[in-house]
């Protein structure tokens, strides 16, 4: 044995001075530069964000607002028409979420049964809001599979008919093109032609009933406006540790990224949902578009290049809600990274090219918008915080900064949490799971770079009781209950290999800087263990009974 340890001293000291030294060092350079690129753009947007808030004017004084009322002569005619698409997909009658007490993620100390009826909600929020009935168009589009999901919908739709809401139930023979195909057929229906904008609401999304009185004069006033993005606010955000981590990365989405795109270059991502688009703009852009999983991003883009101005509003907020299953959460991320690196692939050369944009604004298209913020940012934080760093222990021969090891991440972090100041105390767990993320959206990044297989895979992001939705018995036989059935443990659902194998590899790398290292990361590494092994052991969110 001390032979065999011996030989393979020897034969790793050949290989690591020519080799491993030379690899790695190179690969912390990169990752430091990668880091560098990262912090520059946090500390600008947020010196930017705080200019905004300190010396820009309101939105209302930026542009022309004036409020739309009834004429006393043409009565609503001054009103313009509005319509309001709601896509669905197998919204369950009756939702139900599930809470485990046990798990890390859980919140809350007792199991609770949460029972509503999502289509009704968002149906009605549409029907409720405050415009007047003869000038808005809701429209219904349901992609659902479950017949008696579609025959429960259709009822409420005629429900809202019978009451005077011009109110149309669309359906299709297939799903092609899911979202996107499904928002472009919507736009080619007769009675949508004298429509002059469309709002876009996703089924758990229930706007408040002045939500079009504050956003159409910003378009009724503004013609180069195409869009004006509403704030996302979270019914469910405390719910467990999993949406209050969702809470942190959105909050800083909507409170920094939205509003300094929108406040300097007037572009941004259209969020897919709680949105007001003017169709010509749409239409001019080329219309909806389903090759990548984001086609909300593709068309935004491609109206912006056509030289279309954007307009984020934070102050209008619409409430919905976060994917509280670890799963759900997954196929959700997994679909954020590719689609915007795969949309970039097919979208650089003609963002170069354009000549309707001024150089600076595809600078910030190219750079700040895709390449650091939908690249850079997954993969300093995989390569380097679970891998580069780590393996460096193994070799002390290179050497990594502090200042690129500890201080400019830690600031990093600290920018990242302005969006959210409430969940500051959860700053350093959000970090640990931000890190166990990173390597699925690393992932996802260069499936989508490399347009690979599962570059185009759509998978419905499911809410709450989502996941039952493929229970053979009706949810109307659920026993008045169901707190009291035991859970059945799935191990496909529960056990997560990457993340176990990766808490393995850090286990042993921390245990080897315990024993002979002196960078003392072993107590990051260690809890960096612990995270991937509740990620991994799938104890992350809500547990949904079978």
């Amino acid at each position: 044995m001390a032979d065999l340890r011996m030989q393979f001293g020897i034969q790793w000291d050949l290989i690591k001075t020519p080799l491993i030294v030379p690899l790695l060092q190179l690969a912390v350079y990169i990752c430091l530069a990668m880091t560098l690129m990262l912090f520059i753009e946090r500390l600008y947007m947020g010196v930017v964000i705080i200019l905004i808030k300190l010396f820009w004017k309101k939105p209302e004084q930026r542009y022309k607002w004036q409020p739309i009322d009834e004429d006393t002569e043409s009565g609503n005619s001054s009103f313009p028409m509005v319509l309001i698409q709601i896509p669905m997909f197998n919204e369950k009658e009756v939702q139900f979420m599930f809470l485990n007490p046990t798990s890390f993620s859980c919140s809350k100390k007792l199991k609770r049964l949460n029972l509503f009826q999502v289509y009704k909600i968002s149906i009605g929020a549409a029907c409720n809001l405050s415009w007047p009935a003869d000038r808005l168009v809701i429209q219904v589009l349901d992609d659902s599979t479950d017949v008696n999901i579609k025959d429960l919908i259709e009822k409420e739709c005629r429900r809202w008919a019978n009451k005077g809401v011009k109110i149309w139930y669309q359906i299709r023979e297939s799903r092609g093109g899911y979202k996107a195909g499904a928002l472009k057929e919507g736009l080619t229906h007769d009675y949508v032609k004298n429509c002059k904008y469309v709002t876009i609401f996703d089924a758990d999304f229930r706007p408040e009933p002045d939500f079009l009185r504050r956003a159409i004069p910003f378009l009724e006033f503004n013609p180069k406006i195409a869009l004006v993005q509403a704030r996302w606010r979270f019914v469910n955000s405390d719910e467990c540790l999993l949406t209050r981590m969702q809470e942190m990365s959105l909050d800083y989405h909507f409170t920094v990224e939205q509003e300094v795109g929108s406040a300097t270059h007037a572009f941004f991502g259209f969020n897919g949902t709680g949105g007001v688009w003017r169709i010509a703009a749409i239409n001019e852009a080329g219309g909806w578009k389903d090759r990548t999983t984001v086609e909300d991003m593709d068309l935004a883009v491609r109206a912006g290049l056509k030289g279309w101005k954007f307009l984020y509003l934070g102050d209008i907020q619409v409430n919905s809600e976060l994917p509280s299953t670890f799963k759900a959460f997954r196929f959700q991320q997994h679909r954020w990274s590719c689609g915007p690196a795969n949309l970039f692939r097919k979208m650089v050369l003609e963002i170069i090219r354009n000549k309707k944009v001024t150089f600076w604004k595809k600078v910030y298209v190219i750079y700040s918008f895709f390449f650091v913020r939908k690249i850079i940012a997954h993969m300093v934080t995989f390569f380097f915080f679970c891998i580069v760093l780590p393996v460096t222990i193994l070799v002390p021969e290179v050497k990594v900064p502090t200042w690129g090891a500890i201080y400019i991440p830690c600031i990093i972090t600290t920018l990242n949490s302005v969006g959210t100041p409430r969940s500051i105390h959860l700053l350093f767990y959000w970090i640990l799971f931000e890190n166990v993320m990173s390597l699925h959206r690393t992932k996802a990044t260069f499936i989508g770079l490399l347009d690979a297989k599962r570059s185009n895979e759509w998978v419905v992001t499911e809410k709450l009781g989502d996941s039952v939705k493929n229970k053979k018995s009706n949810l109307k036989q659920i026993k008045p209950d169901p707190i009291s059935k035991p859970f059945k443990f799935n191990l496909s659902n529960r056990i997560h290999l990457t993340e176990l194998g990766f808490a393995v590899f850090l286990f042993f790398i921390g245990c080897y800087d315990f024993m002979y290292g002196n960078h003392r990361y072993f107590v990051y590494i260690f809890l960096q263990v612990v995270t991937f092994l509740i990620v991994g052991f799938g104890y992350v969110g809500t547990v949904v009974p079978s």
